[in-house]
């Protein structure tokens, strides 16, 4: 039904509640959206007074009889899994409409639905995005560099030393970032897990409206986008490595509408290649790089351990440079970085030149189009050779890049005679 939202004992602070909080002290409503077990419902009663669970049977029936219940309560009033009514978008948007007092309404999604509200809510309900705990939240390391500082320039002094070392971060990215799922290792771990990616399939999928004819094979395609993690690799190579041995492909008519519904539930959490505005670059790569929202999903979906991922095991691709660990690292630092720059209003892309020549895992990028490069290097000691691409984006660029750093598995944050900062991803926070 509908009750008082009280504070959760326990809750663990996520980066996105200062993000949360600046925005309910200027605005009427916002819309936390992420992917189902990210942490949504927690942070929301962290701050809401009044909770309106729409995942529950009986509050579903008295909204659908009565939707202005919607906006009656102790605000911030919370509308969670707000997708289960769509109208619900609109009722609150009316209502903010003739009330546009700051903190009124916090509204709770794990999918942007297949019939949208008649109305965007542009300008009254404002989206923020949550992902899965990053290494600092789950409180693996002590952070001693901020990405605030580097996008803010002056090549800040880097210094830390972590005791993190593989064998953690290898345990962390088969665990995930996702609370409710935060196990020790082993089978119920992996098990949580199974049922997470079963209940995508079986549930959330086709309530958006999505028939699934053949679960097995939507499975397989989901284990082959999760092979192809950190990688640019096309969506027909994907489509035929979870076809193998098939004659009858399906067509692109019939994996596309999956891959669409896949994003709108943010399990596929694709990295957008770097547009830069400046005339210093040209011809560079338009694909994506493959990401599900945490490793911990890719990694279970193959079916791998930490023995044979510490053994360089895992599915091979002809465009991966190095190791499907090196593949799981790199997406786990790409979900760090995710959410770090969000807390800086910043973006993150990748970048690649059409020939691919040169590459660089991230770019962080401000508003005014500065940026930091970022490589990730499954090493705890950088060469030279590790910072040749960043080397060469900074001639390139000028003062246009910030700064430039590789995130390794090392032991201690320097910056390199070059100028290069060396940052273990444990020791990176917002």
């Amino acid at each position: 039904m509908i009750h008082t939202a009280h504070p959760l004992s326990g809750y663990r602070g996520r980066i996105v509640d200062a993000e949360l909080d600046e925005l309910l002290q200027d605005l009427p409503a916002v819309s936390l959206e992420g992917p189902r077990g990210v942490g949504k419902t927690s942070t929301a009663r962290e701050k809401g007074a009044t909770l309106i669970a729409l995942d529950d049977a009986d509050a579903l029936e008295v909204i659908r009889a009565d939707p202005r219940r919607l906006a009656i309560g102790a605000e911030p009033i919370v509308v969670d899994e707000w997708q289960r009514f769509t109208s619900s978008w609109d009722v609150v948007r009316r209502s903010v409409d003739d009330d546009r007092r700051a903190g009124r309404f916090i509204l709770t999604g794990s999918a942007s639905p297949s019939t949208p509200p008649t109305h965007s809510g542009a300008g009254r309900i404002v989206p923020i995005r949550m992902r899965p705990m990053t290494l600092f939240e789950r409180g693996v390391g002590s952070p001693t560099v901020s990405l605030a500082e580097l996008l803010g320039g002056g090549t800040p002094t880097l210094r830390g030393r972590t005791s993190v070392d593989l064998e953690d971060y290898v345990d962390e990215i088969l665990t995930g970032g996702f609370p409710g799922m935060r196990l020790p290792a082993g089978r119920a771990q992996r098990a949580a897990l199974d049922g997470y990616l079963t209940r995508i399939i079986d549930r959330d999928l086709p309530d958006m409206g999505v028939r699934i004819r053949n679960p097995a094979a939507m499975r397989r395609w989901l284990g082959a986008y999760a092979a192809a993690t950190a990688t640019t690799t096309s969506y027909e190579k994907i489509r035929d490595a979870a076809t193998g041995g098939e004659n009858d492909k399906p067509a692109r008519t019939t994996t596309i509408p999956y891959r669409d519904a896949l994003e709108r539930l943010w399990v596929l959490d694709p990295l957008t290649a770097w547009a830069p505005t400046n005339n210093h670059l040209s011809r560079l790569a338009a694909a994506p790089k493959h990401h599900l929202a945490d490793p911990a999903l890719a990694a279970r979906l193959v079916g791998i351990d930490s023995g044979a991922l510490l053994h360089g095991g895992g599915p091979t691709l002809s465009n991966r440079d190095g190791t499907f660990l090196g593949a799981l690292f790199e997406s786990l630092v790409t979900l760090n970085m995710r959410v770090f720059a969000q807390a800086a209003e910043a973006n993150v892309h990748h970048f690649r030149t059409h020939s691919g020549v040169h590459e660089v895992d991230l770019i962080v990028v401000r508003d005014d189009q500065r940026a930091v490069a970022v490589e990730v290097k499954l090493t705890a000691a950088v060469q030279d050779d590790d910072v040749r691409h960043l080397l060469w984006l900074r001639e390139t660029l000028g003062n246009e890049l910030l700064d430039a750093i590789v995130v390794s598995t090392g032991a201690e944050a320097y910056r390199r005679d070059d100028g290069i900062g060396v940052v273990p991803a444990a020791l990176l926070g917002p």
